[in-house]
């Protein structure tokens, strides 16, 4: 059964936040609010939690998984940012935009697109997304939280819960953050490709 998290949206209790990052650390997968929609996060070397998450959204190897990363500072850390795509990625985060770019090293090689070897990575503008990035000092795995079959994704996180509470460790609710994804931008290629249109803006990329 997953635990509930009931967070306060504009000033996330601090014992919450806590308690979730160290569920984190404890190798839990859970599902949690952004400022497009709620996601599925774990921990980079949570291999046990990225199956999950395949199996949940029944996901290929082909798929990109998203690093949501708490500043510029550490999405530097794992991808390659030349400076025509740092003034782009830097005037759009944080945003409701994912940027897929070559890995670094520090990636996990089972992470990357296994012939592109790139990743995705976003600067979510969410306070409860921020206080827990912040809080467990390090990017989380992450993927949108939309089901197979369906058109949308889920908005509510008592309903979540209700559906979920057995393939998840744990629930963030901090009230409706929308049905809209990112808006998903791809610079591996050098040019700005827009892969999905979404939350984001996209008037500066085409």
């Amino acid at each position: 059964m997953a635990k509930y998290f009931d967070v306060h949206p504009e000033n996330p209790q601090r014992r919450a936040i806590g308690n979730v990052a160290d569920s984190l650390r404890a190798g839990a997968l859970i599902a949690y609010p952004t400022d497009s929609c709620f996601a599925l996060g774990c921990q980079l070397g949570n291999k046990d939690g990225i199956d999950r998450i395949r199996s949940i959204r029944d996901l290929d190897d082909r798929h990109h998984f998203t690093l949501m990363c708490e500043n510029f500072a550490q999405l530097g850390r794992f991808v390659h940012v030349d400076n025509d795509v740092f003034r782009a990625v830097k005037a759009s985060t944080p945003g409701a935009y994912t940027f897929i770019l070559r890995a670094t090293s520090e990636v996990p090689r089972r992470l990357m697109h296994p012939k592109k070897k790139t990743v995705g990575v976003r600067i979510p503008d969410h306070v409860v997304t921020q206080a827990l990035l912040a809080e467990l000092g390090e990017p989380l795995l992450s993927s949108t939280l939309l089901l197979p079959g369906e058109e949308e994704p889920m908005t509510q996180g008592w309903e979540i819960k209700e559906r979920l509470d057995h393939v998840v460790d744990a629930v963030v609710d901090s009230g409706d953050c929308g049905t809209r994804p990112t808006t998903v931008i791809d610079f591996s290629g050098g040019e700005a490709e827009i892969v999905r249109y979404g939350a984001g803006d996209t008037t500066r990329f085409e």
